[in-house]
C-alpha cells in the first residue's frame, strides 16, 4: 500500500500539535514539582479572585483563613496565572503573600491577543454566558464567534438577553435572534437586571457552576452580577456600571480587571473586560465547521471533498439550508469567519 503523503498545511498542524504536547508535558512536570515543593513548605490552598498585572488577589481556602483575601505576588518561575486559578501560597506580612505553585486546571477560557497568541483570561470555567442586549445592537456574527470559541474550548454555552424590558424601534429583532440559537439547541434566557424579571431562572441555571460573562461593553454584565449578588449602588464590592455612548450606542468600558464573584447559595461568576470583537485566529480554517454544531452531522457529505459550501452542486450544507434545517444567516456567518481566518493566515 502506498504511504499517503501529507500536504504542507497538515505537516505544520501535526508539527504544531507535537510541539504543544511536548511543551504541555514540560509545564505539567514543572507544575508537579512546584506543587510537591510547596506542600513540603506547608503552603495554603487558595483561589485567584482578581488579577492586577503583577499583583494578584488570592482568597484563602485554608480553614484558618477561610474566605480572607490576600494581595499576593507570584514566584518568577511560575507560568502566567489568571482569575479562577487554584494555587498554593504562603503568608508573608499582614494581608500579603506569595504564590508558590499553580494547581492543575480543568479548563481555561482563552482568546488571542493582537499578535494572534492565545492567552487565557479565566481558568477552571464550566460555563460561558454570552450576554446581549437591545442596545448596543447585537449581531449574529459576533454571537457566532463567541459560540465557535466556546465550542472549541468545550464549555457549556448560554445565550442571555439582558434589558429584556427595553423595546427599541428600528433595532434588530432580538427575539428572532434568540430563536435562531434556541432552534440549534442552545440554552437561551431573557432577563432584566433592572426589573428583576428572569433573574431567579438565571440563578438556577448558574448554580454549581463557575461561569464567565462575555459580551460587548454596555450590555449590562456588571449590572447582572450586582443583581445576582443582591447588591445595589453604594454597597461595598459593587461592580462598576457604565453608561452607553450617546453618539454610537456602544458601551463604555468599566470593568478593567477580570474578577471572580461568589453568588449567595449558588455558583461563581467571573466578570471579564468587555469585548467588542472576539478573534478566532487560533482556530484552523478546516476546523471551523466543528464550531457550528448543526453543521457537524453534515461534515463529509458533500459531493466534493474540497467543497466551499457556496455554489457547488450536491453540497450538503446548501441542501440543508433549502430544507430549512440550517439557518442561512448561520451559513453566511460561517463564510464571513472563514474568510477572516484565511486572510489572517
Amino acid at each position: 500500500m502506498t504511504k499517503r503523503r501529507l500536504n504542507q498545511h497538515q505537516q505544520r498542524r501535526i508539527s504544531g500539535n507535537q510541539q504543544a504536547h511536548q511543551e504541555r508535558n514540560v509545564r505539567d512536570d514543572a507544575s508537579a514539582t512546584a506543587v510537591s515543593e510547596a506542600v513540603e513548605g506547608n503552603s495554603l490552598d487558595g483561589l485567584i479572585v482578581c488579577h492586577y498585572g503583577k499583583q494578584i488577589d488570592v482568597e484563602s481556602l485554608a480553614p484558618e483563613h477561610k474566605g480572607e483575601v490576600f494581595r499576593c505576588f507570584q514566584r518568577s518561575n511560575l507560568p502566567a496565572m489568571v482569575t479562577g486559578d487554584k494555587v498554593l501560597w504562603q503568608i508573608e506580612e499582614g494581608q500579603s503573600g506569595v504564590i508558590v505553585a499553580q494547581q492543575p486546571r480543568h479548563s481555561a477560557m482563552s482568546r488571542p491577543n493582537h499578535r494572534g497568541e492565545l492567552r487565557a483570561i479565566a481558568a477552571n470555567v464550566d460555563c460561558a454566558v454570552v450576554v446581549i442586549a437591545p442596545k448596543p445592537e447585537p449581531f449574529g456574527n459576533l454571537i457566532d464567534r463567541y459560540m465557535v470559541a466556546i465550542e472549541h474550548l468545550g464549555l457549556r454555552p448560554l445565550l442571555l438577553l439582558n434589558k429584556s424590558d427595553l423595546t427599541t424601534k428600528g433595532s434588530i429583532d432580538v427575539e428572532a435572534l434568540l430563536k435562531r440559537y434556541a432552534r440549534i439547541g442552545y440554552q437561551t434566557l431573557r432577563v432584566s437586571s433592572h426589573s428583576g424579571d428572569g433573574m431567579e431562572e438565571l440563578r438556577q441555571a448558574l448554580a454549581d457552576y463557575t461561569a464567565v460573562f462575555v459580551g460587548q461593553s454596555g450590555v449590562g454584565k456588571s449590572s447582572l452580577i450586582n443583581t445576582l449578588r443582591g447588591l445595589k449602588a453604594g454597597d461595598e464590592e459593587v461592580a462598576q456600571v457604565g453608561d452607553l455612548s450617546v453618539s454610537h450606542h456602544k458601551g463604555t468600558h468599566t470593568t478593567t480587571a477580570t474578577r471572580l464573584y461568589h453568588l449567595p447559595g449558588s455558583g461563581d461568576l467571573i466578570d471579564s473586560p468587555g469585548i467588542r470583537e472576539f478573534g478566532l485566529w487560533h482556530i484552523e480554517s478546516d476546523a471551523l465547521m466543528d464550531g457550528f454544531v448543526e453543521f457537524r452531522p453534515l461534515a463529509g457529505r458533500c459531493r466534493f471533498r474540497d467543497c466551499r459550501h457556496k455554489h457547488e452542486p450536491d453540497c450538503a450544507l446548501l441542501e440543508a439550508v433549502k430544507r430549512g434545517e440550517i439557518d442561512e444567516a448561520r451559513l453566511e456567518s460561517y463564510h464571513h469567519i472563514l474568510a477572516s481566518l484565511e486572510e489572517k493566515s
